[in-house]
Parts: structure tokens; C-alpha cells; sequence
């Protein structure tokens, strides 16, 4: 899995709770950095994506992820800070799958990444 995320406490917060679950995470700082992880990173089945990130925000990552055929079936979750309901619609019009926001419910995050990576 790919965690997009600026911030260093959020990384290791998500990345410390997923490795519990046997999963293997890799970490980007911005929407750049992520896409050119997808480029060299074989397996990635899933992308927690955090909206407000300097430089390329999530909006225009997932977008840019969207644009690519052989990522079209790429869960993206957006995280976001925010929790107003255009947000979401914002986070799904960039081509998130769904979208969660901070403090990240880890049963919550957990459920959503059996749904979409069961999908």
C-alpha cells in the first residue's frame, strides 16, 4: 500500500497501526513523489491519499493517477482533515474511491480497505 501524506506524524501514526496487518506500506510526502512511487513500486493494491499537501495536493494526484490505464482499478482513499460534505464530493470527483477524514477511525479505515481491495 502507498500513503501520501506531508506529514511525518500521520505517516508514522498509519503506518505503525497498518503493520499489524501484515501490510507492506510505502510512503510518499506529496502527489509527486506518489506517482512516481506508483512507477517504481511493483504490487501497490492500495492509496490512502491525504487532500492538503504542498506542491501537488491530493486532488490533482488522484486525478493524475485517474489518467492512467494501468491504474484505473487503483483504490484511492482520501483523507482529509476537512469533513464537510463538499469535501467528499470534491475527494470523489477527483476519482477517490471513498474518502475518510482525520483523526482517522482505524476499524473505519480498516473496513473501507477490505471493501475496496475485496472489490
Amino acid at each position: 500500500m502507498l500513503i501520501v501524506d506531508d506529514d511525518m506524524r500521520n505517516i508514522f501514526a498509519l503506518s505503525s497501526a497498518l503493520q499489524q496487518y501484515d501490510l507492506i506500506v510505502e510512503i510518499a510526502n506529496d502527489g509527486d513523489e506518489a506517482l512516481e512511487k506508483l512507477e517504481t513500486t511493483v504490487g501497490v493494491d492500495i492509496v490512502l491519499m491525504d487532500i492538503m499537501m504542498p506542491r501537488m495536493d491530493g486532488y490533482e494526484a488522484t486525478r493524475q493517477i485517474r489518467k492512467q490505464n494501468k491504474w484505473s482499478k487503483l483504490p484511492v482513499i482520501a483523507l482529509t482533515a476537512k469533513a464537510m460534505k463538499e469535501d467528499r464530493e470534491k475527494c470523489l470527483a477527483a476519482g477517490a474511491n471513498d474518502y475518510i477524514t482525520k483523526p482517522i477511525d482505524m476499524d473505519r479505515l480498516i473496513s473501507l480497505m477490505q471493501l475496496w481491495l475485496e472489490g
